[in-house]
């Protein structure tokens, strides 16, 4: 008996995969546990992902910002 690929019913695997990132994001970054994660209806999960992503790089923004101004500082006293 031959198998053939997915190519229809049931989801590609880099979508599966995508959703695993996204279950790691979550854990890692957020705290999320993977059941939590996992029950979380399709299009909260992206919202979630969407917000903590935005948090994430406004954060990483700021903290480039101060080290800027913290150079910044550092040289107006040499």
């Amino acid at each position: 008996m031959f198998r053939s690929p997915r190519t229809f019913f049931g989801l590609d695997d880099e979508y599966i995969e995508s959703v695993y990132e996204q279950f790691f994001y979550m854990k890692y970054y957020g705290g999320w546990s993977f059941t939590e994660a996992y029950n979380l209806p399709v299009k909260v999960r992206n919202w979630f992902v969407n917000k903590l992503t935005d948090q994430l790089n406004m954060e990483h923004e700021e903290m480039e910002s101060m080290a800027r101004q913290s150079k910044n500082s550092q040289k107006q006293y040499k």
